[in-house]
């Protein structure tokens, strides 16, 4: 078992060497990011996962730079009193980066591999759990921020580098550090709005504040003074009360600034390693515009990102690091999907349907395909709640609201009458494999909706819910093997109107994590704009609907 005891608490237990269960607490707290805590394995987390009931060989803990660590003893005398541990069971304490490299490597499909964990700030150096060469003297409170490996399988990680730091935000050092002052400055409350600077960024000129790229000095990365003098200009670029042109043009500043040093510290890796593949992690690996020009420019060939590479997939990490450097076994698991949430439970579903209030109604369509398929075709934003839920941040098809993208009013319509979010946040597609590379400018599969690519010209205007205004789209690539009902909704779909491509958003109302149980979805149905609730084999509608977004918009022919 790996538990991560810091931001976006979560667990994982790897059962047998292939099988991989992974719950994050924001989805049974219902609180974004939400940290981890005392009292999290007892309340939170054992009465939704079984498998947690079962003897456990192996503990895993993950922490970081926060104070959590200091009650080391208590979390371990929680863990004797709620798990049936064996009696020689050991705890293990893993610092924070390995824990990310974790959760890249071993589930990566590479034998041999560069690896690469950037965020804002992990263990201090006294708390380090892997060997790294640091120069004599260096200061045991230091905070790791960066940090960059050799991975072979079957053979221990080598660390070539870190850049720590000495966490004094009056003297920021890193990318992670400089994404967050970015974001701050923008968003000053509230955690998690790093994807909001992503998506304003390409409405901005990133030459308007004439600031500089950043200092990136072999594996390191300094913040210039010009950028510290605008970090102090805390009030003149708020979102919604500055002038919006100033806030997207520092949003674009710092998303080109940040793009070009990150391809910056790849660069150097792959001259210290001279390896074909990366694996990445760290908060900065959700930065989907960095990722994708990662992806096509770097001198990697192929790059792994997990679905879950911030710290919520530090759990994963933890599990697969007992069992691969503790128990001494091989793993078998591939992060080929992330559907890693329990196992549902039918009684549980039929049990939320038979509670369901007097405003909704369900029905067991002879084919819920077709009857989604048709429900999407008149305009109606569909959710579809089905399986394991995902451990990452993006719904991938088992926690999603759905909706047709070639429709021009829909995107303003889920991000105010659903999300409740910004108007200039962009919406991902939903897209058959074997039509991605027709419609975007893709060469790879992208099953975890991890970096964006170019929509093609001729596809732009048709299909303007999934473009955003840089012409691009975070794009998830849908087959068969892993996703089989989303799949056979994409195919029916463009059977019926000849596009293979859906809106695909995450499952959750105003401010709330991805829903977890069947509960969840069925509130957040009634609580937003949402016209139909798909929790197989039930569809679930509203007695009084919402507004058809754009109801009289007819669909053009399809391209020849």
């Amino acid at each position: 078992m790996g538990i991560n005891r810091t931001q976006d608490g979560s667990i994982a237990v790897a059962v047998g060497d292939s099988t991989v269960y992974s719950l994050q607490k924001e989805r049974i707290s219902r609180r974004k990011h939400h940290w981890g805590r005392l009292g999290d394995l007892p309340d939170k987390y054992l009465p939704h996962l079984p498998a947690l009931k079962e003897p456990v060989d192996l503990v895993v803990e993950g922490f970081s730079s926060d104070d959590e660590i200091g009650k080391l003893e208590d979390y371990r005398a929680e863990l004797r009193e709620t798990l049936n541990l064996k009696d020689d069971a050991p705890v293990v304490l893993v610092s924070h980066h390995l824990t990310h490299l974790y959760s890249a490597f071993p589930p990566s499909p590479f034998d041999l591999a560069a690896g690469m964990v950037v965020d804002a700030q992990g263990s201090r150096v006294r708390d380090f759990t892997e060997p790294v060469t640091l120069p004599p003297g260096t200061p045991g409170d230091l905070l790791e921020i960066s940090s960059f490996y050799r991975c072979e399988r079957g053979r221990p990680v080598e660390c070539l580098a870190k850049q720590l730091w000495s966490g004094d935000w009056a003297e920021p050092a890193g990318l992670g550090c400089f994404y967050s002052l970015l974001t701050r400055m923008l968003w000053p409350t509230g955690e998690g709005n790093e994807g909001k600077v992503m998506g304003l960024a390409p409405l901005g000129d990133p030459d308007a504040l004439g600031l500089p790229d950043l200092d990136v000095r072999e594996h390191e990365v300094f913040i210039p003074s010009a950028w510290m003098d605008v970090f102090a200009r805390t009030e003149d670029f708020v979102y919604g009360e500055a002038a919006f042109a100033e806030s997207a043009n520092l949003a674009a500043a710092g998303q080109r600034a940040f793009e070009r040093a990150l391809s910056r510290l790849a660069d150097w890796l792959h001259a210290r390693t001279g390896l074909d593949d990366l694996v990445f992690a760290g908060g900065t690996a959700l930065n989907c515009s960095a990722n994708g020009i990662l992806i096509r420019e770097s001198p990697f060939r192929g790059v792994f990102i997990p679905p879950s590479p911030h710290d919520g997939g530090t759990a994963v990490g933890c599990a697969l690091y007992g069992l691969t450097e503790c128990l001494g076994l091989e793993t078998g698991f591939r992060w080929t999907n992330d559907f890693l949430g329990p196992d549902p439970d039918p009684d549980e579903i039929a049990a939320a349907v038979r509670a369901l209030p007097d405003d909704l109604v369900a029905e067991e369509p002879d084919d819920l395909v077709a009857a989604m398929v048709g429900l999407l075709e008149s305009g109606r934003v569909v959710a579809l709640h089905q399986g394991r839920s995902e451990s990452g941040p993006r719904a991938l098809g088992n926690r999603s609201i759905i909706g047709d993208p070639r429709r021009p009013d829909m995107r303003d319509y889920i991000n105010f009458e659903v999300k409740g979010r910004e108007w200039f946040r962009p919406l991902a597609p939903l897209v058959l494999s074997d039509h991605a590379e027709r419609i975007f400018d893709v060469d790879r599969p992208a099953p975890f909706m991890q970096y964006a690519a170019d929509v093609r010209p001729e596809y732009r205007d048709r299909l303007p819910g999934i473009t955003h205004v840089d012409g691009t789209a975070r794009l998830q690539t849908v087959e068969p093997e892993n996703t089989p009902f989303l799949h056979a909704l994409l195919t029916a779909w463009n059977e019926r109107t000849g596009s293979p491509v859906l809106i695909n958003t995450s499952l959750n109302g105003p401010g709330d994590p991805l829903t977890e149980t069947p509960e969840q979805s069925i509130e957040t149905l009634r609580n937003t704009g949402m016209h139909a609730l798909a929790l197989p084999p039930y569809l679930i509608r509203k007695r009084e609907e919402p507004p058809i977004p754009g109801e009289d918009w007819k669909a053009p022919p399809p391209p020849v």
